[in-house]
């Protein structure tokens, strides 16, 4: 089993996609680990706010079946397969941390680079894995999230209005 971390995100019916995304991440993998939720400015382009959030689990999938899994449910939330890359989502899953994996593998770069300078990916990693280190830095993401909020601040904004939703999904 490998430890994994992925982003979770939506700008179209973004609580109902991120309701159903979780579910579906919790029937597919089990017992799941979520990060508060936050809504933030769309990155790259014009568009609605975000919501986002980082889910933690363990898999027995390698890197590849594990994105194909991703892209499968992404697209059973209504994603494209021909979206451009900075566009709004009515879903999206991306790999950023397989267990202390570095590096290229199946297409996917380990670990996914805006862990590190995007705060709607930071902060939720830094809160359900403040003690971890990032595999190429070896720094703590609890002390890595610090450094971005004094140095690099972005408008993040804590959201509540689905936790109780989502605690009854993982129940």
């Amino acid at each position: 089993m490998t430890d994994v971390f992925i982003g979770v995100g939506s700008n179209i019916n973004r609580e109902e996609n991120i309701l159903s995304g979780i579910k579906t991440l919790h029937e597919q993998f089990g017992h799941l680990r979520l990060s508060p939720l936050y809504s933030s400015a769309a990155v790259g382009f014009e568009g609605d706010d975000f919501l986002n959030l980082v889910v933690g689990f363990s898999t027995v999938l390698t890197v590849g079946e594990l994105s194909q899994r991703l892209r499968d449910i992404e697209r059973c939330h209504g994603r494209a397969n021909d979206a451009p890359k900075f566009s709004s989502r009515s879903l999206d899953l991306d790999i950023l941390l397989y267990g202390e994996t570095v590096g290229e593998v199946d297409g996917v770069v380990l670990p996914r680079a805006e862990v590190l300078f995007n705060a709607f990916v930071l902060q939720p990693l830094a809160d359900i894995a403040p003690q971890s280190c990032h595999p190429v830095s070896g720094q703590a993401y609890g002390d890595l999230w610090r450094a971005m909020a004094v140095q690099n601040p972005q408008r993040l904004e804590p959201y509540h209005g689905l936790d109780d939703a989502l605690a009854r999904i993982l129940l």
